[in-house]
């Protein structure tokens, strides 16, 4: 599980049936240098997760990647490679 800042919302022209009516996020990774230095800023490579749990632009969450990103979608099989999992109130490192 990583940590990530919804930088946006992601519409779909055409979409994968088993896709219709989730919502898609852009999400922006949070390097370990920027979550200790509470800058606010991200500095990974974007992705787009699934969202069940209306997070906002701006917001922190956490999300997985790879097979656990279907697993909220089991018994069937969905073309998802990551899923916001939580939104983040606080987050305490143990670096200064």
């Amino acid at each position: 599980m990583r940590v990530g800042i919804v930088r946006g919302h992601v519409t779909l022209s055409l979409a994968e049936p088993a896709l219709i009516g989730t919502t898609l996020v852009v999400l922006e990774p949070v390097t370990m240098e920027n979550l200790r230095a509470k800058n606010g800023l991200a500095g990974g490579k974007a992705l787009v997760a699934v969202d069940a749990l209306g997070a906002a632009t701006g917001q922190m969450v956490a999300f997985t990647e790879g097979g656990e990103a279907a697993n909220p979608f089991w018994p069937n099989q969905v073309p998802v490679d990551a899923y916001c999992t939580l939104i983040v109130d606080s987050i305490t490192t143990g670096g200064s």
